[in-house]
């Protein structure tokens, strides 16, 4: 399948590239590189753009003869949205609308969305299932809910098929150590204690310590970045015309931030210095996907279940590359 990959160079977008491309498919990578590396994907693979511009991604579509589209090009930053809603607005909902209709001028009718778990809010139980209700509680959750009610509209009216995957917290690296995380800021807590081990970092802060949770920090759902990269592919290889698919994408296994510390401690070897601080506004206690229904429907597994392999990967990457893609 001939595959635009949009945001393809970020961490999510460039391990499903990998992925895609070692499963034959021909895939072209958009990317404006403000938050994706230029070294993360193939060179001859990368075309250099942003989604406000139209005429270029048109003519990609024709002289790429586009088939599908993965759409992971967004901003993904919880408290920035709220402090500046224009930035996520414009670049994950206006941007987005702007490439379904680049989609539907060339005749592209099948989009796997890369969603959030975001669209819950604060979730009434947990693991959350699909129908949980879906009620926001920031710019960004409100414009990734945009987007999957937009595609639901155009499914109905322009017979598209298309996946909405509301994944929880993206982790690890290619097992190879070839590709991995590097965010600047970085906020993902994995990294975050990983740089401590490395030197990087005096302490790892902890938001938090009085949550109803068995140690009273929060928990959360950490999925391996390959597992997250085939559930895109088995749900573009599932879409039909007309049709839509909404599925969460974790373990279904929760672990607390103090597992987390406990967890690179014991596979670096390093002491981790921590640092408690109060709650932040807006975390919720526990986020635990129940991820039965993609099981189910897609024949989906985690190949990683366990916080322990998924935190080796991103170590073998971060301990070779103490400075990222160095871009």
């Amino acid at each position: 399948m001939r595959i635009l990959v949009t945001g393809g160079a970020g961490y999510i977008g460039s391990h499903s590239v990998k992925l895609f491309l070692d499963r034959g498919h021909d895939v072209w990578v958009y990317d404006n590189l403000s938050m994706g590396h230029r070294a993360a994907v193939p060179a001859e693979r990368l075309i250099v753009g942003d989604l406000n511009e139209i005429p270029k991604l048109d003519h990609l579509f024709v002289t790429k003869r586009i088939e599908a589209v993965v759409h992971f090009a967004a901003y993904a930053f919880v408290g920035e949205s709220v402090t500046n809603p224009a930035k996520y607005y414009q670049n994950n909902l206006v941007n987005t609308l702007n490439l379904m209709e680049c989609m539907r001028r060339n005749g592209v009718a099948k989009m796997v969305f890369s969603s959030t778990c975001a669209t819950y809010g604060t979730p009434q139980k947990a693991p959350i299932t699909e129908d949980e209700p879906q009620h926001p509680i920031n710019p960004y959750g409100n414009g990734k809910l945009a987007v999957e009610k937009a595609l639901a509209d155009y499914a109905t009216a322009y017979e598209w098929g298309y996946a909405a995957l509301r994944y929880f917290n993206a982790s690890g690296a290619s097992p190879d150590g070839s590709i991995g995380e590097d965010h600047d800021p970085e906020t993902h807590l994995i990294p975050l204690v990983i740089q401590v081990a490395l030197g990087q970092r005096p302490h790892i802060e902890v938001f938090g310590t009085d949550y109803p949770t068995p140690d009273g920090t929060c928990i959360r759902d950490y999925i391996h970045v390959d597992d997250l990269g085939e559930a895109h592919l088995f749900a573009l290889e599932k879409l039909t015309p007309g049709k839509g698919l909404e599925y969460n994408v974790g373990t279904g296994r929760g672990y607390s931030v103090r597992e987390v510390i406990q967890t690179v401690e014991e596979v670096t070897g390093k002491k981790i210095p921590v640092k408690e601080g109060p709650r932040r506004p807006g975390d919720p206690p526990a986020l635990v996907a129940a991820s039965d229904k993609i099981r189910h429907d897609l024949a989906w597994r985690p190949r990683y279940t366990d916080l322990r392999p998924i935190v080796e990967t991103a170590w073998r990457w971060h301990k070779s590359h103490p400075n990222g893609y160095g871009d």
